[in-house]
């Protein structure tokens, strides 16, 4: 879903000569470059195969990385033999760890690797450092971002619109956060609170999820109070979801089906493949609000984004204001727009006020108010 929506982008973008669609399945690749048209061209890729993954980045000036978070450091370390710029879509912290380890190499190579791109982590971590540099002091941030359906149905008022491992993964692991200028884990689908938008939203629920604050705590850890972040979702919906956790619906207590063992979490992920929706217009909320001392006056920073389905272009809110993000990036690095070199997270090196402007071109609409 995300690598066509970059695709579709990168498509739509002045500029951009020819764009490579690679995937494992060769018929997906060709079905996806078809519905996009204009300059893409599908390609069969087995990334595992070396040799293949490397001539096909020599001959690229930016590479996107759409697939599993299990395959970045390995595409992280071809892009750094083949010598050009790499961005994903990150997904796990131990990964990005290992990444940013191989800093030194990517500066010698040239190239800026920038993983962890996306909506959150990404868009919201950029928008979260950006506004804070426009602080003389920063006391609190908090990111708030959810990926609901338009016309939510029950029980758990949600649809799938990313997989359903990672969103299991964001409700299981414990989540990062600065507290007291701290830096602590918190247990995920924890400290809900109430929010509000506007109508049709109203008021909504936000809690605790793991994975989606990237390195801001490293970044800000000591300089500030407090940082969190909270996956918005409708009211009702993290009592109902974590009754299903507290009753090891998740576990990897080993089941009998059959004569096949299958652990409880793949049962309960097929489960929810099965009975959640997936497909139907959706909608992305995001609020990050910094508050400190900006141009001498204490206040809040307040950004805030609602990206709905795009009719035209059947591509959801989430694949638009995760891929699209990804793609300007990309589009950053290959231009010149982004000149740092290594491994840095996005929020590290994308410039903020470039990147809403080409979001906004986009009609992705990122409003900023201080109060």
């Amino acid at each position: 879903m995300m690598g066509s929506a970059a695709a579709y982008d990168l498509s739509h973008s002045a500029g951009t000569e020819e764009i490579v669609l690679a995937d494992i399945d060769e018929d997906r690749a060709r079905e996806a470059a078809r519905a996009i048209g204009r300059t893409v061209r599908p390609v069969q890729l087995d990334i595992a195969d070396a040799g293949s993954l490397r001539s096909l980045m020599n001959s690229s000036d930016a590479v996107i990385g759409a697939t599993s978070y299990t395959h970045n450091l390995g595409l992280t370390k071809a892009a750094i033999d083949a010598r050009v710029h790499f961005c994903d879509l990150g997904g796990n912290m131990d990964v990005v760890t290992a990444q940013l380890r191989l800093h030194n190499d990517a500066v010698r190579a040239g190239i800026i690797v920038i993983p962890n791109c996306g909506l959150a982590p990404g868009l919201a971590c950029i928008v979260a450092a950006g506004g804070a540099a426009t602080f003389e002091s920063v006391r609190r941030i908090s990111i708030r971002v959810g990926g609901l359906p338009q016309n939510p149905a029950p029980p758990l008022n949600y649809q799938l619109v990313f997989s359903v491992e990672g969103l299991i993964n964001e409700y299981l692991e414990p989540a990062e956060v600065i507290r007291g200028g701290a830096v602590m884990t918190v247990p995920s689908m924890a400290d809900i609170e109430t929010l509000t938008f506007p109508p049709p939203f109203g008021t909504l629920e936000a809690f605790n999820t793991s994975g989606g604050i990237s390195t801001l705590p490293m970044m800000f850890g000591g300089r500030i109070a407090d940082l969190d972040y909270k996956t918005i979702r409708y009211p009702g919906h993290c009592e109902k979801f974590k009754t299903l956790l507290d009753l090891g619906f998740a576990s990897a207590e080993p089941i009998m089906v059959g004569s096949t063992v299958r652990t409880a979490r793949e049962i309960f992920e097929e489960l929810l493949r099965r009975k959640l929706p997936s497909g139907q217009p959706d909608v992305v909320l995001m609020r990050v609000t910094i508050t400190g001392v900006r141009n001498g006056r204490t206040g809040e920073l307040t950004y805030q984004m609602i990206d709905r389905f795009d009719p035209p272009s059947r591509i959801t809110a989430m694949m638009r204001t995760t891929a699209y993000p990804t793609s300007v990036i990309a589009q950053f690095a290959a231009g010149g727009k982004i000149t740092a070199r290594g491994v840095m997270p996005p929020e590290s090196c994308v410039p903020l006020s470039p990147l809403i402007a080409e979001l906004r071109n986009r009609s992705i609409l990122i409003s900023e108010t201080f109060t």
